[in-house]
């Protein structure tokens, strides 16, 4: 049998576009003589809708449309995801399915067993689970079809019971094939690769797993969907943030592949940069503004926003204050000269000024401090927003996850934007992708590598100032946040206990401000948003 792996970029909620873009991969498979042809998990409207799946009209116009794309289905089979109505009025009122199309119709249905409410999934708040089982006859093979078993991830780890493996294995079926919507994250695609080898293994079964590609605002779908036989080797692989067709054919010998890893910070480079495209293009947008300080965070994302969406769509602007070193302004300049974009120079010296003397009668007496500190910023983001409003440019977001953390960062600040390029990125990982970026040619000035850091908001400021050495720091973060260690267990990983306590005390009080951020383009099993869902006020 020659099975199509149709590995698509969905849109959520065009309905009408993503139908027509399956029914080209459709034709295609045709003109390829495939005999199935495999879309991913709600591909129909894209994963994940969230509420959008609580308006029945959605729904029917899913289910209309699954049914227009069955027509094309003659002479061939289709297995696409669409949510539909329990018609049994028990439970839920929607199950997350697979939709069988054969002969012209929607010929068979096959519901979704394990549903997710872990990190960024919360499927069992739209979804009834299935609890009936039965393989498909596609060309006279037995098919048994599962919908993104991201549980399979989970299971040992939190002892799920009801396998949909378990049950559909007694039918002995012949192939199992997995429609998906697998978020990306730097290590998931090993432990996917691994995963899915071990159920191939145990149940000595072929499997055509498809993934969807693409980015819905924060999520990141990586694609890399696969063909892996029943010893577990892996003897087809697509291509990873990008759409991609391949054929499978099960009578040919298909012998295994080597498996293509990417370094973990060409990993992140490349994820971000189809993150800021699928966010501009999906949503209509192609210019982008944004502060360029002359320090590391900023220059960073002005050097992956210019990959993104092209020189000419990046415009700089430079906001120096009476604190704002020579140097820095320098490096801003080069770095846009090195990037070609176009850059305004706007000091906000005048500003900060103004905003001095009407808070005198208040202020009188009182020490420069924080609150001056913050001033300088917000005035920044002022700047930034009225550009934005006045020319149709997208403000990008530059702050990282280390500052994001601790709260270091201005409320309505440098935390304005529409879109977190780097908040779900640690210090230290924001200056290997700066090194990344220059491994051929020196775009991002070394005099802004290797420059302390600093928020240059008082004289002589630096961020150590304030913080520990970020090597330091982002390892307790990533303790505390990533591996969801508590106090005692990072200290006894050899942390002064201390500086553990003040910096997980820092992370605690900030939640309101990271609660008010813009979405996070997530690359981390655990990234600030919906997949870290924290009260705001508690005793934690």
């Amino acid at each position: 049998m020659k099975i199509a792996l149709a590995q698509l970029n969905y849109t959520i909620a065009d309905i009408v576009g993503n139908k027509e873009k399956i029914i080209v991969a459709l034709n295609k498979a045709k003109e390829s003589a495939a005999d199935l042809v495999v879309f991913s998990e709600l591909s129909i409207c894209a994963y994940p809708p969230d509420d959008l799946l609580d308006y029945p009209h959605f729904i029917s116009n899913c289910i209309q449309a699954v049914e227009e794309i069955a027509k094309h289905a003659i002479g061939i089979t289709v297995i696409l995801g669409s949510p539909t109505f329990n018609e049994s009025k028990i439970g839920r009122r929607l199950y997350n399915s697979a939709c069988i199309l054969q002969d012209g119709i929607v010929k068979h249905t096959v519901h979704k067993t394990l549903l997710p409410t872990y990190d960024v999934f919360n499927e069992a708040r739209y979804f009834e689970a299935n609890s009936s089982f039965k393989t498909i006859e596609i060309n006279g093979k037995k098919i048994a079809i599962t919908i993104c078993e991201d549980l399979w991830f989970e299971m040992e780890r939190f002892n799920y019971s009801g396998n949909p493996l378990e049950e559909l294995s007694k039918y002995r079926p012949d192939l199992l094939i997995n429609i998906s919507a697998s978020p990306f994250n730097m290590h998931k695609k090993i432990e996917r690769l691994n995963v899915l080898k071990n159920v191939c293994m145990r149940y000595a079964l072929p499997l055509v797993y498809v993934n969807q590609t693409g980015v819905h605002t924060d999520l990141v779908f990586d694609g890399n969907s696969m063909v892996i036989n029943e010893n577990g080797s892996l003897v087809l692989e697509c291509s990873n943030f990008k759409e991609d067709f391949q054929i499978f054919d099960t009578e040919k010998e298909n012998r295994e592949i080597d498996f293509k890893e990417a370094e973990e910070t060409e990993l992140m480079h490349d994820a971000l940069i189809y993150g800021i495209q699928n966010f501009f293009g999906k949503m209509g947008f192609s210019k982008a503004v944004l502060g360029s300080s002359g320090g590391i965070d900023s220059a960073v994302v002005q050097a992956l926003a210019t990959r993104a969406l092209g020189a000419e769509n990046v415009k700089a602007i430079l906001m120096p204050s009476d604190f704002s070193s020579e140097g820095s302004v320098l490096d801003a300049k080069k770095l846009s000269e090195n990037l070609k974009n176009n850059f305004e120079i706007l000091p906000i010296s005048n500003v900060f000024d103004s905003f001095g003397q009407t808070l005198k009668p208040m202020f009188e007496g009182l020490e420069f401090g924080l609150a001056e500190e913050n001033i300088q910023a917000r005035s920044r983001a002022v700047l930034l927003m009225a550009i934005s409003n006045k020319f149709g440019h997208i403000l990008l977001n530059t702050s990282n996850k280390s500052e994001m953390s601790v709260g270091y960062t201005t409320l309505y600040g440098d935390m304005c934007g529409s879109l977190s390029v780097m908040g779900d990125l640690y210090k230290t990982d924001v200056y290997k992708l700066a090194r990344f970026i220059n491994k051929e040619l020196e775009i991002i000035p070394y005099s802004i590598i290797d420059k302390a850091p600093s928020a240059e908001l008082r004289p002589n400021q630096k961020d150590s100032d304030s913080l520990p050495e970020y090597d330091v720091l982002d390892q307790i973060l990533e303790l505390y946040i990533e591996k969801q260690k508590g106090i005692e267990e990072i200290v006894q990983l050899g942390f002064e206990s201390a500086l553990v306590n003040r910096i997980i005390g820092m992370v605690n009080r900030n939640e309101y401000k990271r609660f008010q951020a813009p979405p996070i383009i997530r690359i981390r099993s655990k990234a600030f948003g919906r997949g870290r869902q924290i009260p705001l006020v508690s005793k934690w």
